[in-house]
């Protein structure tokens, strides 16, 4: 792993591998991007991209199935936890939750959604810019449920965690022919590149200034990746892991020019490739006994609407499983995760 850099207003930070516990330090947290994030937006939309179903949300508070892709709780929940604030995200458009519940905490994500607007598309949930558009309005019901000043502070000391990227590449890239007709890999890097930086200017302009902003992570490893990749069946793809590791090294440099074009942005890039490859190489140090391979159903390609309580063969167990369907980490994995996160986004943000 890269050594740590920290260098005046740029909080470039690997991610140190302590747990601690502390007291609210930030007011909110307010979260934006795709299903690593999702608490159940998309539960509220006619797409295949959602799992407000069983067996997801089975070890989740209740044994709900919420909409999080993922048997229990997701990083931002956990996250929210360690800084001594609720132990769930709810997201914005659940009605079981009102302004009162969103004051400390709320989540705009869409599953499926990428930087490139091309992407939500495909699965018709929400871009990136309408997740801006809900910020926004709730915005106007914080003011008005907390008036402006106290409002105002939330909203410029709360943590924005961005956690999105993925999608872009296999969910559109690799599985349709437009952007590959229009860019090289590389320049597609480039593109997103681009979009995020406008993304993260966009939510500055109307408050934003504290950001967990979240890298690729090793997508060549995730299951569905081992079951189709064509070179070397069952292993990870190199070629996809490597298309990740480019990308993140340009979403790097690009927090470095944001923070010095955005006076009092601070940014923290949250290397999540390096953390969740530890867990897929070395199971065994983190009490896992599958890695390869996902709890629900065959493990090999289950993934929400393929991931319901008539699959068969889903594990009894999943905390045994870094992944829960394959695409998505356990709750356990998402713990380890963000414990690893928690020391070096409070040293940042503090």
């Amino acid at each position: 792993m890269a050594s740590s850099i920290i260098i005046p207003w740029i909080f470039y930070i690997q991610i140190l591998a302590i747990s601690s516990k502390a007291i609210a330090t930030v007011p909110a947290i307010i979260v934006f991007g795709d299903s690593s994030i999702d608490s159940g937006n998309n539960n509220y939309l006619p797409t295949l991209a959602k799992c407000n179903f069983e067996p997801y949300g089975r070890d989740f508070p209740g044994g709900t199935p919420t909409g999080r892709f993922c048997n229990g709780r997701l990083p931002p929940d956990f996250v929210s936890e360690g800084f001594g604030l609720k132990p769930t995200i709810p997201a914005y458009l659940d009605p079981s939750f009102n302004i009162s519940d969103f004051a400390t905490g709320v989540c705009f994500g869409s599953s499926g959604t990428g930087y490139d607007n091309s992407t939500p598309a495909i699965l018709k949930v929400f871009p990136l810019w309408k997740e801006v558009d809900f910020f926004k309005g709730y915005q106007t019901k914080l003011r008005a449920y907390l008036g402006d000043e106290k409002a105002n502070e939330v909203i410029s000391e709360a943590l924005y965690i961005i956690s999105v990227g993925t999608n872009d590449f296999l969910i559109n890239y690799y599985n349709f022919p437009q952007r590959r007709t229009q860019f090289t890999i590389p320049k597609y890097e480039d593109f997103l590149i681009g979009n995020a930086e406008d993304f993260i200017r966009k939510i500055y302009s109307v408050g934003a200034r504290k950001l967990s902003l979240t890298g690729l992570p090793p997508m060549g490893c995730l299951p569905v990746q081992r079951t189709f990749n064509p070179k070397n069946p069952h292993s990870c793809s190199e070629e996809r892991n490597k298309v990740a590791l480019e990308f993140n090294e340009k979403l790097k440099a690009s927090v470095v020019k944001l923070m010095i074009e955005l006076p009092g942005l601070k940014v923290l890039y949250v290397d999540v490739y390096e953390l969740l490859l530890r867990l897929i190489t070395q199971p065994s140090q983190y009490g896992f006994e599958v890695a390869d391979a996902a709890c629900c159903g065959t493990g090999l390609f289950e993934t929400g609407i393929l991931c319901n309580r008539l699959t068969p063969h889903t594990c009894l167990d999943a905390d045994k499983y870094v992944f829960w369907d394959a695409f998505h980490p356990s709750e356990r994995a998402n713990k380890i995760l963000s414990d690893e996160m928690l020391p070096s986004l409070k040293l940042a943000f503090l």
